[in-house]
């Protein structure tokens, strides 16, 4: 690690409590190289200054590093398994789930858990936490106004029960907006809640080290109900679920079950 990215991370850590060493080096410090270069910066120490003076160049940098590439419904493979394996399985509880959608983005995920949800419950009885570390992606997020490509994989029932259309843009009803609510949250540092029945994290752990990965895990394991499931991205496979007391039901969809080492009482 050039000792110049190094005194960056360090400088980053201080000013933002972020650490860009729990990143993959190579993939972070080539997003960021581009990013400065094209901000006419030739060194992380320029740049780092740069943004210390500056709160729309720390705004965007906090933009840049973090990964906003969202879809409604994104793999719709996975959100059937869910909505016609997982969720059946998990209502049979008869009591309010509790849902967190982490790294949430810009919301597309959290409001499609929303929706899928409606077909079971009334929106009145619908409550997702979802986190970002990304303040305006958040933002975005609450505004609920979309892109046609965001819209790629809904099914046109839902497009037309809860979308708005207006040229270009999708404006999502003020119903299912109600059903989430956004946090900012430090996915590596901060504590979770717990209690979940269902935790989405999906197409952001590729982002981080193996160290950081099963950190992860084993926070979100802690973080679920006995029986609840962790669900995650298509390229996020957990090879060795069963030390974070997973188990692997349905393809990426991990069940939070008791350790050999537990004894179940009634």
């Amino acid at each position: 690690m050039s000792r110049d990215y190094q005194e960056f991370i360090i400088n980053v850590k201080r000013k933002t409590g972020i650490d860009l060493s729990l990143y993959k080096e190579a993939q972070m410090k080539r997003r960021l190289e581009s990013f400065y270069e094209k901000k006419g910066y030739d060194t992380f120490q320029a740049f780092f200054l740069a943004m210390n003076k500056d709160p729309v160049l720390l705004e965007e940098f906090l933009e840049r590093m973090t990964i906003n590439v969202s879809e409604f419904y994104r793999n719709a493979k996975r959100w059937e398994v869910l909505e016609k394996e997982i969720l059946p399985e998990l209502l049979m509880k008869k009591q309010p789930l509790r849902i967190w959608s982490a790294a949430c983005s810009t919301g597309e995920e959290p409001y499609t858990i929303a929706m899928i949800l409606s077909k079971f419950l009334p929106l009145s009885k619908i409550k997702v936490i979802a986190t970002d570390i990304d303040e305006n992606a958040i933002a975005r997020a609450k505004l609920g106004v979309y892109p046609e490509r965001s819209l790629n994989e809904v099914p046109i029932e839902i497009k037309n029960k809860y979308f708005k259309t207006e040229g270009n843009l999708h404006y999502l009803s003020k119903e299912i907006k109600q059903t989430v609510e956004f946090r900012k949250q430090n996915l590596l540092s901060d504590p979770f809640d717990g209690n979940y029945d269902l935790i989405v994290c999906r197409n952001v752990l590729i982002y981080f080290t193996e160290e950081a990965k099963n950190h992860l895990y084993r926070k979100f394991s802690q973080s679920l109900k006995q029986g609840g499931y962790l669900f995650v991205g298509s390229t996020e496979q957990i090879f060795n679920p069963a030390i974070f007391e997973l188990q692997n039901g349905q393809s990426f969809f991990y069940k939070k079950v008791f350790s050999n080492s537990d004894e179940y009482v009634n």
